[in-house]
């Protein structure tokens, strides 16, 4: 592979919605880090938040109160320019923890900069999906639909997933290595997410209204 000659830096945050918290052993995880591994090649330092640990309350405000540890996960999301989600598959969908996730971004469409765009544009989202029952695509295009709407860029190819034998208890984190097509999957979003973010960080998207 052909290092990136950008110099421009790049930060990325991997929210990881598995149902365990720290310090069980998580495949959502370990997707997300190999995610952040692929981007650390194209020049994109990586950041990871595994949300249960945390209290993030329910609501689609930018701060519930009350101890709401949203707005501390938020402001690391502002930081930066790619945002990965991470979930595993539960009866078909996205775990509880990620759809609260997607809930809570809810508030960005009325947040906005001097310019009238959401906060977040400009910046790209990607998923990652496990799982050893069915779901993988559902979810996908559940998450990139509500990225797009929230005002996320999504790249060509922005979701890499495994789904195991149907009925069977082998998890990812059980696979003695990652399956060339995951780990091809991987470093094609992670090239086209880098390589996106530079691009909306160089031509920024025009004011709105």
């Amino acid at each position: 592979m052909q290092p990136m000659t950008e110099t421009a830096p790049l930060r990325a945050l991997a929210l990881v919605c598995s149902l365990k918290p720290s310090p069980a052993p998580s495949s959502s995880e370990l997707m997300a880090r190999q995610v952040l591994e692929a981007l650390e090649e194209h020049g994109v330092t990586g950041d990871l938040v595994r949300v249960v640990d945390h209290a993030v309350h329910p609501g689609v405000e930018v701060d519930m109160g009350d101890g709401d540890a949203w707005p501390g996960i938020r402001d690391r999301l502002m930081a930066a320019d790619i945002l990965l989600l991470s979930t595993p598959t539960w009866v078909g969908h996205m775990s509880s923890v990620a759809q609260r996730v997607l809930e809570r971004l809810d508030a960005e469409l009325s947040e906005r900069d001097e310019q009238g765009r959401p906060r977040v544009f400009g910046k790209v989202g990607a998923v990652a999906v496990v799982g050893n029952e069915d779901g993988a695509h559902k979810i996908s295009a559940d998450v990139m639909q509500a990225f797009s709407d929230v005002g996320f860029t999504v790249p060509a190819q922005a979701a890499t997933y495994w789904n195991g034998e149907a009925m069977q208890g082998v998890d990812y984190l059980d696979l003695d290595e990652t399956p060339e097509a995951v780990a091809s999957t991987t470093a094609t979003l992670a090239a086209n997410a880098a390589h996106l973010a530079r691009l909306l960080e160089a031509t920024p998207y025009p004011p709105v209204g």
